[in-house]
């Protein structure tokens, strides 16, 4: 079981009631929203619904080394901070991405951390079209161990 990071690239407009509860669940309320879900078979659905408003794939250990560092927030709008990751039990940032890739902690399981990342745009831009899937020059859908690419444009 590994660990998938969700983008959500296109907005509110012409989405389906099913896409809008698929987004909600995932608490992916604004474009350039990401979250970090477990890769399970009824994941794995929810976001086949969502193939044509989400970038989505398998997060490595450096690219969610930053995320977190760069980009994770703690209730009140504060900064994921060493002392923090020290009075939940870990040493660095390293050790916690290995634990979240390895499914030995969820992210949920960390205490006042938020579980959705705010990103940029991406710099540099899109290459393909937001509204293609990924498979025919696109950007959106399932991009494997590309997801990677799109993250760190986006940190």
């Amino acid at each position: 079981m590994g660990l998938l990071a969700v983008v959500r690239i296109r907005g509110e407009p012409d989405r389906r009631p099913e896409e809008r509860a698929a987004l909600r669940l995932l608490k992916l309320h604004k474009i350039f929203h990401c979250t970090l879900v477990p890769d399970t078979p009824s994941i794995r659905g929810t976001l086949k619904t969502l193939e044509h408003v989400v970038a989505y794939g398998e997060i490595d250990k450096e690219t969610l080394r930053k995320l977190i560092q760069k980009r994770g927030e703690l209730k009140g709008g504060k900064r994921v901070t060493i002392e923090y990751l020290k009075s939940i039990g870990f040493d660095s940032y390293d050790e916690l991405a290995e634990a979240l890739i390895n499914g030995k902690i969820a992210l949920k399981d960390l205490p006042d951390l938020k579980p959705v990342f705010r990103l940029h745009p991406p710099k540099g831009g899109f290459k393909g079209s937001v509204k293609k899937h990924f498979s025919e020059g696109g950007e959106v859908g399932y991009r494997g161990s590309e997801i990677n690419v799109i993250l760190n444009k986006m940190i």
